[in-house]
Order: C-alpha cells, then structure tokens, then sequence
C-alpha cells in the first residue's frame, strides 16, 4: 500500500471510528419507531372488515322480500361510499381494495402500489397522489406491527383481488404466483378460502408454500371439520383448488359457509391478547352480477348477511369490537322491476317465486354485466362507527384511526428503499430468475434478502422480518425484475444488516493506553496498523507519522 493510498485509508478510518460512535444509537432510535407505541389501552381493540363485493342496496332489499325476514344489515345502515379509483370514475376491484386497504387511490389492476402518473382523472394532482408503483401499507400490515392478530376470508380464491389488497404489493392482480407468495410470507394468523392450486402445483417457481406453511408451524386444513377441530394457533384452511362453491351449490361439499370460516376465526383471533383485525369478504356477490344471476346474487347475499351476524354477536359481547361493512363497488347495476314490470301491482309472490325455481317472469333488471360507478352502501356497528359519505380511502383510515397508528409510518417501516440505504452496494441476484435475490455487500457482511418472502440471511443465519421484500418491476417501464428496478426492505433489515457491519468494524480498533499521556486508537485491517494520537491529531502508519492537521488544511 502506497503513502496515499495508506493516508485516504487513515482518514477513512478516523471519519468512521468519530461518527461510527454516534451510528448505533440512530439505529437503535429508528427501531423504536413503529406507531403507537404504548396505546395499549384503546377503546378499539378489534376490527373486522366485512365486503359483501359488487353490489349496492338493491341486492338487501331483495334479500330481504327473499327471506321474509329483516337482515342484520338493516340495523346498520350509517352512510355511503363513493368507490372511484385514480384513473376511472368506475372502478376496478383491485385498485378499490387497495384504496380501502391502504388510505389511497390507484390504478386498475394495481395491488397495494401506487398509481400511474399518465392517466389520472382530472380531478387528481399527481404531486398529490402516491408515488408511481411505491408499496403502500395496509391495514392489516399496521395491525401487525401493533402486534395484533390477523386474518382474511374469502369465498374466491385467496388470491383474488380484495383479500390479496390487504397483504400484497404487485402491479397486476392476476399475478397469482407472486400473491400468494406475499401472503404467505405476511405471517397472517388465520387464511381461510379457496387457492390452494397456487400454493404448490400451478406455481411457476417451483416453490412449495404449502411446506413452508407447515415448516413454520401452521395447522392446515381443507374440510369443514378439519377447522372446526382446530381450537386454537395459526391455521390456513384452503377449502377449494381455485374458488369455493357459490353457496346455493355449497351444501355438496365439504367446504364450510361463510359464516362457519368468520366464526371459527374470530374464535382463534380472539385469543390474542392485543386484538385482532379480520377482513372477511363475500367474493361471489360480485360474480352473480357480472353473470345477471338474481338468485346466486341473492343467496351469497343472505349468507353474507349470516357472517355479519356473527360478527356483531362477538362484538355486542365483546364491547370493543368494531364491525365495517361495505361494497367495494356495485355490479350488474341490479334493480327490482325492469321494463316489462307492471310496476304498481308486483306481488311478493311474482318477485320471489321465480327466483326459487317456480314458475313466474323474473321481475329483475341489470343495467351492465361489468360494474357501476355510483355509491355503495355504509353499514357499521361498535364504537367510533363511522358515519356520512366517505370516500373508499376514507375507510382504511378508520382502521387505522380505530387501533392508534398512522399509515405513513407503518410505510416508513416496512419500505425503505434498497438504492437509497445502501447505495452503491447492492446488485440482484437473478441466478434463479424465478426467485430474485437482493443482496448487500459491506465490510466483509454479505446480507441475502430473497424478493416476496419475509427473511433476511446474513452469514446462514436467517432473521424472520415484519414485512416483505418487495419489488417494482414498473418502475422502469416493463415487468421484468433487473436491477435497474426499486427494491424496498423493512426498516428492521436495515437496523439488523447495520449493525452486523458495525459489529465487523468494531472489532477492528482498540484503545492502546501503554502512553497515558499520549492515548491511541489503534486500528489493524491485517495489511497495516494505523494509530491516531487524538489528543495531538497524529495518525501514525506503520513507521511513518502525519500531522491531520496539516494534511486537512491541504486538502
């Protein structure tokens, strides 16, 4: 080593041992950082979201000439929801879930990212609006950093765009592979629906989620008594290969209702100390309006309704329990009486019969076989019930409000990103193309964190993180991962990969105090031993010595 190279190496070497000192404790005060810490007392300590999809308030009028009974949703009724997303007043599922699981608008399709620039309605500032493709945080993921229970139900597959919004961050929600990945990886307490197919065998990375599930201690089931065994821990019941069975057909299977899966989860969820957040979603009400079907549309209504019963006989018990109920948008723009209806003399009986299979004219109209762009229904009960017209966006908040934490920060802890911690240091491991790697290089620390999945491995030791690594492959116009994407990692594998570098330089340097008069910090990387005298600013290399000083004032 050369005398310049020997004097930039010193002067990197005392730069780093006087801020170095200062560096453990901005690490140790970023950790702390998580929201609402020391609320343990709220008034709300559980929250259940509940999404009977594409409908409006025609679907309950008629479920409830159907059934001749009042619905529990009569009861509940406290205002109404505007659903459009960022770029059409009439939205998609994926870009609603995302706006009521992550307190922001974005693009048709997108799950759990931030919107397209481009194509904004008009009534939208980009400077306004989430960053292109950035992961927002979800509720649910807010939850868990408060250390609360969580779950998702659904009638479809897991994967489908409401449930996947709560847990997921991918530009296309027919993604199936990478989603349920993320799901997995999400630690979620409690998964009950259909897609099982895309834990294992229509995978396209040859994973096999289904052992990881196992490995990490969750009890699995596919049949209605295989979850009514299980009384307590982390469980996920995958009751169909793809979608469960509408419920007018359910009854030939194995697969539980509706209300059976919210039942047995609040049961587990329960349990927890700290709370829960369950999101619960009637997936095929959306399916029948899309198909114009009254009676698949009614009867997975009144099975819904079923659900929210459920719900709202634990949280009369409970007593801090909050119940949301909301579509996420309408479908099939569904009315009671058509062009053909003699509207002033219609029966009970020409209404009803028809749909239980009797003769009769089905007296039903449809405007679309797509969805609809007007308000949806607000039904809540509990504590703090919201109330009014809200904005779909305006829901997330409510949760958010309601458990104490701030969605800004939980997004701050779970996604920093990889180009702006670590710049310089970083490169994609693309050896599996199926499964990126991010990997960090520093000091002699290798730091390996596996795209979509929660771990991060630093010399065979693997850490369980609290997020997800994500990936934005849009961000450079095209879907394809390299590494000229964002990447973004939960702040705690930046604390923990930090002082694993830390803890590689510490044990570099040691004080040499043989002259009490003239203190040294010594420092040895093998190839030389550097000394700096910091109470007379001498470093000494090898045999030679350098007044910094002077050297400063050179520079």
């Amino acid at each position: 080593m050369d005398k310049r190279h020997n004097l930039l190496f010193a002067l990197f070497v005392v730069f780093m041992l006087v801020l170095g000192s200062a560096a453990p404790a901005v690490a140790a005060n970023n950790s702390d950082n998580k929201p609402n810490d020391g609320n343990s007392n709220k008034k709300i300590n559980n929250v259940i979201v509940m999404v009977p999809d594409g409908c409006d308030q025609n679907i309950q009028t008629l479920a409830r000439w159907y059934s001749g009974e009042e619905l529990q949703l009569d009861s509940m009724y406290t205002g109404m929801v505007s659903t459009n997303m960022a770029n059409s007043v009439i939205t998609g599922s994926a870009a609603a879930a995302t706006a009521f699981a992550t307190g922001e608008k974005t693009t048709v399709r997108f799950l759990g990212v931030g919107p397209r620039a481009e194509d904004l309605l008009s009534i939208y500032d980009a400077e306004d609006m989430a960053e292109p493709y950035v992961p927002l945080a979800t509720v649910l993921e807010g939850a868990k950093l408060e250390g609360k229970a969580t779950g998702l139900i659904a009638t479809s597959s897991i994967t489908h765009a409401t449930p996947a919004a709560f847990a997921v961050h991918v530009h296309d929600r027919g993604m199936d592979s990478e989603i349920m990945e993320h799901i997995v990886y999400q630690d979620i307490d409690v998964v009950f629906a259909g897609g099982e197919q895309y834990l294992d065998s229509d995978r396209n990375d040859g994973e096999d989620l289904k052992q990881v599930l196992l490995d990490e201690g969750y009890q699995y089931v596919t049949t209605t008594d295989e979850m009514e065994a299980v009384t307590t821990g982390q469980v996920w019941g995958m009751f169909a290969s793809k979608h469960m069975q509408p419920e007018m057909s359910r009854e030939t299977t194995e697969e539980p209702s509706i209300v059976e899966m919210t039942e047995k989860a609040i049961e587990l969820l329960s349990e927890d100390e700290d709370g829960f957040f369950l999101m619960v979603e009637g997936s095929q009400v959306d399916w029948a309006g899309h198909a114009n079907d009254p009676e698949y549309m009614v009867t997975d209504f009144l099975a819904f309704d079923e659900a929210v019963k459920a719900a709202v006989n634990f949280a009369e018990e409970d007593g801090h329990t909050l119940v949301i109920v909301f579509p996420d948008h309408n479908t099939g723009g569904m009315t009671i009486g058509n062009y053909d209806t003699s509207y002033t003399d219609l029966t009970v009986e020409e209404l009803v019969d028809p749909l239980k299979g009797e003769e009769g004219t089905v007296e039903i109209g449809w405007t679309t076989g797509g969805h609809a762009g007007g308000d949806v229904p607000l039904w809540a009960y509990g504590p703090d019930k919201p109330t009014g017209l809200l904005d779909n966006t305006e829901l997330a908040t409510c949760v958010a409000d309601a458990f104490g934490f701030n969605l800004e920060d939980v997004g701050e802890e779970l996604f920093v990103e990889v180009d702006e911690a670590y710049p310089g240091i970083w490169s994609l491991d693309l050896t599996d193309s199926d499964n990126p790697v991010v990997v960090i290089e520093r000091r002699g620390v290798v730091a390996e964190l596996p795209v979509s999945k929660d771990i991060l491995i630093i010399d065979d030791t693997e850490y369980d993180l609290e997020g997800v690594v994500v990936g934005v492959p849009m961000a450079d116009g095209n879907s394809v991962l390299t590494a000229d994407d964002d990447f973004y990692i939960p702040q705690e594998a930046v604390d923990i990969i930090d002082e694993k570098i830390s803890e590689g330089f510490s044990g570099r340097w040691s004080l040499d105090l043989s002259d009490s008069e003239n203190p040294a910090i010594v420092f040895d990387n093998d190839s030389v031993v550097v000394k700096y005298l910091y109470t007379q600013n001498i470093l000494i290399i090898g045999d030679e010595a350098f007044d910094l000083i002077d050297i400063l004032g050179s520079i």
